[in-house]
C-alpha cells in the first residue's frame, strides 16, 4: 500500500466534505478503485460509526483501521484533525490582516471566482438538460432568494427540487 497516497485520499475526502458522512462518496470511489477497501469494510465502518458515541466523522477512523490496521487509523486521525487546524491557522492570520484593504480586495476576488464557477456549472447543467422556461424560472427565483439571504440555502434547494418534480 502506498501510505502517502492513502493519506492524501483520506485527507482530500475529509477536507472537501461537510463532516459526518460527507467523505463517504469520495472515499468509497477512491478506495474501491485502488482495491484497498471492500463494500463489507464500508458497511462495517458505517455500522461502528452509528453505534459509537461522538462525532459521525469518526467512522472514517474505523474504516481506515479495517483497511490498513493501526497505521491506517493513525493516518485517518491526522487527516481528520488537519482541516480544523488549518482553519485555526488561517483564522489567526486573517485576524491580523483583516482590516488591510488588500485583504478585502482578495476576498472580493475569491467571491467573484466562486460566483463565476457557479455560473459556468449552472450553464453546463442547463445546456445538458435543455434550456426550458420552467428551469429558468426556478433558477432565477432561487438566485434571488439566495442573494437576499432571507431564506436558508437548504430550504431553497429542497423547494427548487420539489417545484422541479411537480412541474416536470
Amino acid at each position: 500500500m502506498d501510505w502517502v497516497m492513502f493519506f492524501l485520499i483520506v485527507f482530500k475526502a475529509v477536507l472537501f466534505s461537510t463532516g459526518g458522512f460527507g467523505p463517504l462518496p469520495s472515499l468509497h470511489t477512491e478506495l474501491i478503485a485502488h482495491g484497498w477497501a471492500t463494500e463489507k469494510q464500508f458497511a462495517e465502518a458505517l455500522a461502528v460509526g452509528q453505534i459509537t458515541p461522538g462525532p459521525n466523522g469518526l467512522w472514517v477512523i474505523s474504516l481506515c483501521y479495517l483497511i490498513a490496521g493501526l497505521p491506517g487509523a493513525i493516518l485517518a486521525c491526522i487527516a481528520l484533525l488537519l482541516p480544523p487546524l488549518l482553519i485555526l491557522i488561517v483564522e489567526r492570520a486573517h485576524a491580523s490582516i483583516a482590516n488591510h484593504p488588500a485583504t478585502q480586495g482578495l476576498l472580493d476576488g475569491v467571491v467573484l471566482v466562486i460566483v463565476s464557477f457557479s455560473i459556468v456549472v449552472l450553464a453546463g447543467i442547463f445546456r445538458s438538460n435543455g434550456i426550458d422556461i420552467d428551469t429558468m424560472i426556478i433558477a432565477i427565483i432561487s438566485i434571488v432568494l439566495a442573494i437576499s439571504r432571507r431564506v436558508s440555502t437548504n430550504v431553497i434547494l429542497i423547494s427548487a427540487a420539489l417545484v422541479g418534480l411537480l412541474w416536470g
